[in-house]
C-alpha cells in the first residue's frame, strides 16, 4: 500500500452513529451527558478541521523561531484547559504550570526530533509539530492529576500538615508523602500505557503510520521513541509543576496558606 485508504463524506458521516447511540442511552439513563456529547463532537470535528487546513501551511514553515513559537501557542492553551480542570484554590499555578511545560516540553521535542530521529533541521515542522503535540496531550492530564492530587491532599490533610508544622516540620517536609503521591498519581496512566502497549492494543502513531503503508517495523521503531519520550515528558513536568506549585501552597514562615474556594 502506498497510503492510507482515502473515507469519504458519506462514510464519515456514519461515524456520527457512534455518539448519537451514546446520546441515546444518555438521554434514556437521565446521565446528562447529551449537551457535552453534542457539542464535543461539534468542536472535535471543527477543531481537527481547521487543524488539517493549519498544518499545510505550518509544515511550510522554515523558521526555527515561528516553529517554537507556534509550539508555545500549543503549550499556553494546553495550560489553560488545565487550569479549568483543576480543583479551583487561592493558590495561583497558572504561570508555573505554564512556564515548566515550555521548558520541559521544547527539550524533549528538540531531542527527540533533532538527535533520535535526526530531522534536518532538528525544528522541522512536520516532525517537531505531531511529536511534540503528542507530548502536550499526553503530559497535559499528568499534570492535571497531579495539581488536583496535590491540592486535593492538601485540604484533607490540613489538619495532619498543621501539626507537623506546629512540631517543628517545614511546609516540604509536613507535605512530602502527598508531594510524592501527586507526582506518582499523574505518571501511572502513562506507566500502565506502557504495560499494554502492543499486547492490548497498537498505539495511534504506530496505527496512522501502518495505514500510511510505513513498514511495520519502522513504525515499531517511532512507537518505541513515542512511549518513552511520553513517560519522560509526563515525569519531568509533573515534577517540575508540582514542586513550584507546592512551594506556592505555603507562606514564607511554612504556614500551609492553600484555601479552597467556590468558583
Amino acid at each position: 500500500m502506498s497510503g492510507a485508504i482515502d473515507i469519504g463524506i458519506p462514510q464519515l458521516a456514519i461515524s456520527l452513529l457512534f455518539v448519537i447511540a451514546a446520546g441515546i442511552a444518555s438521554l434514556r439513563l437521565r446521565l446528562g451527558l447529551a449537551r457535552d456529547l453534542f457539542w464535543g463532537t461539534v468542536r472535535t470535528i471543527a477543531q481537527l478541521v481547521l487543524m488539517g487546513f493549519v498544518l499545510i501551511y505550518v509544515f511550510r514553515i522554515q523558521r526555527w523561531e515561528l516553529v517554537l513559537a507556534l509550539y508555545v501557542l500549543m503549550i499556553l492553551f494546553a495550560a489553560w484547559i488545565i487550569r479549568g480542570r483543576v480543583r479551583s484554590t487561592t493558590v495561583s499555578y497558572f504561570l508555573p504550570t505554564f512556564l515548566s511545560m515550555v521548558l520541559s516540553y521544547v527539550l524533549i521535542t528538540a531531542v527527540v526530533v533533532g538527535l533520535i530521529v535526526q530531522a534536518e533541521p532538528w525544528y522541522l515542522p512536520k516532525y517537531f509539530i505531531p511529536l511534540g503535540g503528542m507530548i502536550i496531550g499526553n503530559s497535559m492530564n499528568a499534570i492535571a492529576i497531579s495539581l488536583d492530587r496535590l491540592f486535593s491532599d492538601l485540604l484533607r490533610r490540613r489538619s495532619e500538615v498543621e501539626l507537623l508544622i506546629c512540631l517543628g516540620a517545614t511546609g516540604r517536609e509536613a507535605s512530602a508523602d502527598m508531594y510524592r503521591d501527586a507526582i506518582k498519581a499523574g505518571m501511572i496512566p502513562s506507566i500502565n500505557a506502557m504495560m499494554g502497549v502492543g499486547v492490548v492494543f497498537i498505539p495511534g502513531m504506530m496505527t496512522g503510520q501502518i495505514l500510511a503503508g510505513s513498514d511495520p517495523l519502522v513504525a515499531v521503531k517511532y512507537q518505541i521513541v513515542v512511549m518513552l519520550m511520553l513517560v519522560a515528558s509526563t515525569a519531568l513536568g509533573s515534577l517540575l509543576v508540582v514542586s513550584l506549585v507546592r512551594k506556592r501552597c505555603f507562606a514564607p514562615d511554612h504556614r500551609l496558606i492553600i484555601q479552597e474556594t467556590d468558583a
